[in-house]
């Protein structure tokens, strides 16, 4: 079976400064991994190279059978579209409801069926715990509310991959371990999920494997 993400050597560069070096790394379908380390250590820089918002500066790299070295910028909309990203901000879109921030999404990635439109985002917003509040403005949600409808967006398309972002960043413990647990609840279900973050209590209560950004190198820690 081949992994999900392949890394051999990897370099990765922000504004011609060398962020990351001598990366490997090896990520397989249904696996829940932790990426560690201080801020501008370089996680964030390696979640946005598996979804070729970076570019890699040299080494292999493969993402969902991508090389992302030779990516032609034509091709990178249908591997994102195989990708679910949950950002610590949320991105939702404030001039319409719960609901329609999903709409928004599955037309923009080809759906035009309306009854198959709504099926599929009752059926996440249902997962998340959010069928109810779907009429919601986003400033009429909670930073957890807002959060998972954040990750129900993510999952529309049945990603393969999950990248979340301090998914957890913005909110209280208690909300905070709900979301990590729905998070390990989706790699459960075979999706592969990497989780950028500083919060070590909630590492420590959903034990996973641990890699950490330190001085421009990726260390596997193990689980």
């Amino acid at each position: 079976m081949a992994a999900v993400v392949e890394y051999n050597n990897v370099e990765l560069h922000r504004q011609d400064v060398r962020v990351l070096k001598h990366v490997d790394l090896t990520v397989d379908k249904g696996e829940f991994v932790y990426l560690t380390g201080k801020v501008g250590s370089g996680k964030s820089s390696l979640m946005k190279s598996m979804y070729a918002e970076i570019p890699i500066a040299s080494g292999e790299a493969t993402v969902l059978g991508a090389d992302m070295a030779s990516l032609r910028k034509k091709d990178i909309p249908f591997l994102r579209r195989q990708i679910g990203i949950v950002f610590q901000d949320f991105r939702l879109l404030h001039d319409r409801n719960a609901f329609d921030n999903l709409k928004f999404v599955l037309k923009a990635t080809g759906w035009n069926n309306r009854a198959e439109i709504d099926a599929r985002i009752e059926q996440v917003l249902l997962e998340v715990g959010m069928l109810k509040k779907s009429y919601k403005m986003p400033h009429e949600l909670s930073g957890g509310e807002q959060q998972r409808i954040v990750i129900a967006r993510a999952m529309l398309n049945n990603p393969r991959l999950l990248l979340a972002d301090e998914p957890t960043g913005n909110l209280d413990p208690v909300t905070g371990s709900l979301i990590m647990q729905r998070l390990h609840d989706i790699a459960m279900s075979g999706t592969t999920v990497i989780v950028a973050t500083h919060n070590m209590s909630l590492v420590e209560q959903f034990p996973a494997r641990i890699l950490r950004c330190e001085n421009r190198e990726l260390r596997d820690l193990g689980a």
